[in-house]
């Protein structure tokens, strides 16, 4: 009787898998040479104002509106402590 594992194997191609496999991992490996959307640019600076939320330069960036984007900052923090 032979054994599951051989059962599995059998009737797969191992080199193939393994080149399939390699084949993905140049394939994002490759950069995104795409122009960004709209859509895209948002998303990067929602991220960005997320991950800024607390810091005290992001706060005076928010209230001031010293910068360059089109649309106004996503996150809305509360009034700074004076």
């Amino acid at each position: 009787m032979a054994s599951w594992w051989h059962v599995y194997w059998d009737g797969m191609d191992v080199e193939r898998t393994i080149d399939d496999i390699e084949q993905l991992e140049e394939m994002f490996e490759a950069p995104d040479i795409r122009p960004l959307s709209a859509s895209d640019l948002m998303a990067a600076n929602r991220r960005h104002d997320e991950i800024l939320a607390h810091s005290p330069w992001f706060r005076l960036w928010q209230r001031y509106g010293v910068c360059g984007r089109v649309e106004s900052p996503v996150i809305q923090l509360g009034e700074i402590e004076s």
